[in-house]
């Protein structure tokens, strides 16, 4: 089972990202389960939602405590949320930022982590340049299918048309796949 820990804030699509996720597993055959968990519902709010994929039924419903994979969709969460919490020694990190790792300042859990396993892509950037606001969720997601086998490209392109429609969906589109091919090219 592959199990994700998406962080971020209200307004971001962090519960959005999560079902899309599990859409794009379910287009490939696969079982997912997508659970959000946020407080007060405000915009600005920190928001977590769970993902997991898997082979076979998942019958585990819990908060994902181990996560394979963490996304961070707001970087400034590093020093209000211990959002590295349960991320295993072997664990993957996806980081919205434009920014150079040293300047996040979060060099002790970077230090775990081996060679390889942390990934960043200006997914904001790219959002408000394609769709005119800064909602990095569609641009991690795709980013996410640059650096992993768990899921394809064209199974989030799948799940964005099944979310959204019209240019909505259209630059959505756009949005995935410029990121996915910034992270490859990372």
């Amino acid at each position: 089972m592959f199990q994700i820990r998406i962080h971020g804030r209200g307004g971001q699509g962090v519960v959005t990202a999560a079902e899309m996720l599990s859409i794009a597993a379910f287009a490939e055959d696969r079982h997912a389960q997508a659970i959000p968990s946020f407080g007060s519902e405000r915009m600005g709010a920190p928001v977590v939602a769970y993902v997991r994929i898997d082979e076979d039924p998942i019958e585990l419903t819990e908060p994902v405590l181990r996560p394979d994979l963490l996304i961070i969709q707001d970087p400034t969460l590093f020093h209000a949320v211990d959002v590295f919490n349960g991320l295993a020694d072997d664990g993957f990190l996806l980081i919205n930022t434009a920014r150079r790792l040293p300047e996040l300042r979060i060099d002790d859990a970077l230090a775990r982590l081996p060679d390889h396993h942390v990934y960043t892509v200006a997914a904001t950037e790219l959002a408000l340049r394609h769709l005119g606001r800064p909602t990095p969720n569609t641009a991690l997601l795709g980013a996410f299918t640059a650096l992993s086998d768990v899921l394809h490209l064209e199974s989030v392109i799948t799940a964005i048309n099944d979310k959204f429609s019209g240019d909505i969906a259209h630059n959505n589109v756009i949005v995935a796949r410029a990121a996915h091919d910034a992270a490859q090219a990372g």
